[in-house]
């Protein structure tokens, strides 16, 4: 955690995983973000993967830094509630509907100057999710070998779509510095998918060849790049991205010979083109698994790291988590044993490095309205006697 965000006080109301991101990257650069939720926790609240006592890691590593505030959001007053720490606030960040007791409008009503980032499933307003507008977007045909689609486990476009977010919420407020108005910006779950294939070329393609993709399996399209097995039965992606780095993997595994007479049968070169290469994958993979057969793993991982190959071998997430170069001496990660869940186990903080800042430890995750009656009392000035009738009637939820 660093505090480059210090002062900025965000309200997120918000459920699953975009929107929660957003308010997580902004409370992990020191912003205070109040995560405002049901009573007894929203509809994520018990989103696996879950603990024995049903406890979410998923809800407890996605709102870590935050306070939390618990509300009735059935009810009129809870509603109202939320509506006046918004106002107060100046800055919300939510994947409610557009319309309704949470749109911008209603909101900047007293407070013109708010910034509202909203993300949301189809611009039109139509629900989504990360899984749905993958598929629409085409990316599971072009996954696996076929015919039948392959969805991947990891919602790209929910994280892509909540570090957008984070970045629009700043771009927001920067405007505002200048100009003194409120805005809302809203964020479509497929407009970040689509547009994110436009940015990388992929209509382009398509439209220009008339013609999808072909799948490719774990070969990498357009460069020189496939999973090989080892003597020893250790599967390894090996990719090749620079032009030297052909040169000197071929070095590595003797090869020089062999594929200058593919070159030669071909009539073309390898050396200086990485789209010549991917074309003709299918003779000179045959090549490299040979060679790569006859090798044990550790007698390979040294010869590519020796001339700085790129390359890597499978593993579980059990074996990533005991890893000590991604985890345990991970200055990101902090040991933590002071979570909702009662489980200890490593936590992250800021993605980013700041070498001329102090990196703070990951901060903990709150209880459902843990600080309930400390946010209505500094944000909205509420005495001690109006929370506590606040409590007993139900409105307002404190952890139990």
């Amino acid at each position: 955690m660093y505090n480059l965000l210090d002062g900025l006080k965000i309200i997120e109301a918000s459920s699953f995983l975009a929107s929660p991101t957003a308010g997580l990257y902004c409370a992990q650069f020191g912003a205070d973000v109040v995560r405002v939720d049901q009573i007894g926790g929203g509809p994520d609240f018990h989103r696996w993967p879950v603990t024995e006592a049903n406890d979410s890691l998923y809800w407890e590593n996605l709102n870590r830094g935050k306070k939390s505030l618990a509300l009735d959001l059935s009810s009129p007053h809870g509603r109202e509630l939320l509506q006046e720490l918004v106002r107060a606030t100046g800055q919300f960040i939510t994947n409610f509907p557009a319309e309704g007791f949470l749109s911008h409008a209603t909101l900047a009503e007293g407070r013109p100057d708010l910034v509202t980032v909203r993300v949301m499933g189809w611009a039109d307003g139509a629900p989504a999710l990360d899984y749905t507008v993958n598929n629409a977007v085409g990316f599971p045909m072009m996954t696996g070998v076929g015919p039948e689609p392959v969805n991947h486990v990891l919602p790209a476009w929910d994280l892509i779509s909540g570090g957008y977010a984070a970045f629009a919420m700043l771009a927001a407020i920067r405007r505002r510095e200048q100009t003194g108005e409120g805005i809302e910006v809203r964020i479509p779950l497929s407009d970040v998918a689509i547009g994110t294939v436009a940015n990388i070329g992929g209509i382009a393609e398509v439209l220009h060849k008339d013609a999808n993709r072909p799948r490719l399996g774990n070969a990498v399209y357009g460069l020189f790049g496939r999973d090989f097995v080892t003597k020893d039965g250790v599967r390894t992606m090996i990719v090749v991205v620079t032009h030297r780095q052909w040169a000197n993997l071929l070095s590595a595994l003797g090869l020089a010979h062999a594929v200058h007479a593919v070159e030669t049968e071909c009539g073309v070169s390898f050396a200086n083109d990485d789209g010549v290469r991917f074309e003709h994958r299918d003779a000179l993979f045959p090549l490299f698994e040979r060679a790569i057969g006859v090798l044990d793993h550790a007698s390979l991982a040294a010869l590519l790291d020796e001339r700085g190959v790129v390359h890597s071998a499978y593993r579980t997430m059990l074996d990533a988590a005991h890893d000590p170069r991604l985890v345990g001496n991970n200055p990101m990660f902090a040991n933590f044993d002071a979570n909702p869940s009662g489980l200890g186990y490593p936590a992250a903080g800021a993605f980013a490095t700041i070498p001329q800042m102090q990196r703070s430890d990951a901060q903990g995750a709150p209880r459902n309205g843990q600080h309930s009656e400390e946010i209505l009392s500094d944000m909205l000035g509420l005495s001690s006697g109006e929370i506590a009738r606040l409590i007993d009637s139900g409105t307002v939820g404190i952890a139990q």
